[in-house]
């Protein structure tokens, strides 16, 4: 059955009811009282709200490490639900809305469109429809009124601040990167730019037969309506719970190909990992959905990618290390010490390549960044630096990719992998 609720869109509103699921600072946002009862209410809050705060329920739903272990699996159960599904908008506003940007009545637009979505998110739902040449197709549209609550979220630094500090990036954080994180979500609600660089993607991976990138049909899409070719395929829960390691070890080599591979060799990467994002098909075989949140690579740092993926694969810690510290630009001390070791562990899939990824593996990860964001505050050689552009997303993409990885629990020779793409050409990033 459908969840219609109504869109609070005004930014008092929403922060009133966002400060009641109890989110007035950085990760408490979904700790509540710690019963299921608090769980529940902040899933319901944070899934009637939907736009920014519907992706803070997102990622601590599924993202080792933010929430602590002894709420992880009360949480987990709780926000699960927005994984896939987020309150939805009604039928006749949805309609009204289509055809509003597409310029005719639903039933010119589509020989069927169905009323009741199949998916619902933070900022758009999903319908199954069918063009009148019987293609099979999904319709994406925007929740009317999402535009508007997005901008009363992203108005103030309340929200933006809630997102950085869930994960742990608080004390690391400015202006800039409060910047930079509006932009990449002011973005999401452009479906004619996703669509750009969902084609992007399919291109970067299109000599690859397990990746797939569903088709856009462009005269059936527009700034606030994506409508691509309709595919399915089996859940991350259906896929990790497969009885055959070597099944899991090829989705998970797939799905390092995509991330890694778009990132040195297209300079772009996605930055929006959840679980309802990806379709598991035959050997390897993964169905990539969601290009709303992309980030591209800064001038220089697509090679120094490169490098310090080689220099992990390869094993070599002095170029590994060299190259850390120009892409996070230290200038020695504690602090450099600090990151270039996290960067070590986060580069442990290929540096002790075959590796098993483990969910204590990426909360440690987590608790590194926020012993590392309490530790600059306390530093005492001046050595702290700002962080270059990209990382929030970087660090939202490692932590999310990984937290998907670790739920298949199997055995994969990410160097291997690697050594696939890190000797061709790179392109560049697109605009």
């Amino acid at each position: 059955m459908t969840d219609e609720r109504k869109l609070p869109t005004g930014r008092l509103g929403r922060w009133v009811r966002l400060a009641g699921a109890g989110a007035r600072a950085g990760a408490s946002v979904l700790l509540g009282k710690g019963d299921d009862e608090a769980a529940l209410r902040a899933a319901e809050m944070l899934g009637t709200l939907r736009g920014l705060a519907a992706k803070l329920g997102q990622m601590a739903s599924y993202v080792d490490g933010l929430v602590p272990e002894e709420q992880r699996e009360r949480y987990e159960r709780a926000l699960g639900g927005l994984q896939s599904r987020a309150a939805t908008s009604s039928g006749p506003a949805i309609r009204a809305l289509v055809e509003e940007e597409l310029g005719a009545p639903v039933t010119e637009l589509f020989a069927s469109f169905e009323e009741r979505p199949f998916a619902s998110a933070s900022i758009g739902q999903v319908h199954r429809a069918r063009l009148h040449d019987g293609r099979e197709v999904a319709v994406k549209v925007q929740h009317p009124g999402i535009a508007r609550a997005m901008e009363s979220d992203l108005a103030g630094a309340g929200v933006i601040e809630a997102a950085i500090g869930l994960l742990g990036m608080r004390a690391l954080g400015s202006e800039r990167m409060l910047d930079e994180v509006r932009a990449r979500f002011r973005e999401e609600l452009d479906y004619t730019l996703e669509a750009a660089r969902q084609k992007v993607f399919a291109e970067i991976h299109a000599d690859d037969p397990t990746i797939r990138v569903p088709a856009v049909i462009d005269d059936r899409s527009s700034a606030r309506v994506l409508t691509t070719e309709l595919v399915g395929g089996r859940s991350l829960d259906e896929a990790a719970s497969d009885d055959d390691e070597a099944a899991r070890s090829a989705w998970c080599a797939t799905l390092w190909r995509f991330v890694y591979k778009a990132t040195i060799v297209g300079g772009v990467f996605n930055a929006d990992p959840h679980p309802g994002n990806y379709f598991f098909g035959g050997p390897g075989e993964v169905t990539f959905l969601d290009f709303g949140c992309v980030q591209k690579a800064e001038p220089g740092r697509q090679e120094l990618a490169r490098i310090l993926h080689r220099a992990a694969a390869e094993r070599d810690d002095v170029a590994f290390d060299q190259a850390a510290r120009e892409m996070l630009r230290t200038r020695g001390g504690e602090y450099e010490a600090a990151v270039v070791a996290y960067l070590r562990k986060a580069f442990a899939p290929q540096r002790e390549s075959p590796f098993r990824i483990t969910r204590p593996y990426v909360a440690d990860l987590v608790g590194q960044v926020k012993a590392l964001a309490l530790a600059s505050r306390r530093n005492s050689d001046g050595s702290v630096v700002s962080m270059p552009p990209g990382v929030f997303f970087m660090n939202r993409l490692q932590f999310g990719f990984y937290s998907v990885l670790a739920r298949f629990d199997a055995v994969v020779d990410y160097a291997a992998v690697e050594r696939e793409f890190l000797d061709l050409p790179a392109q560049p990033p697109p605009p």
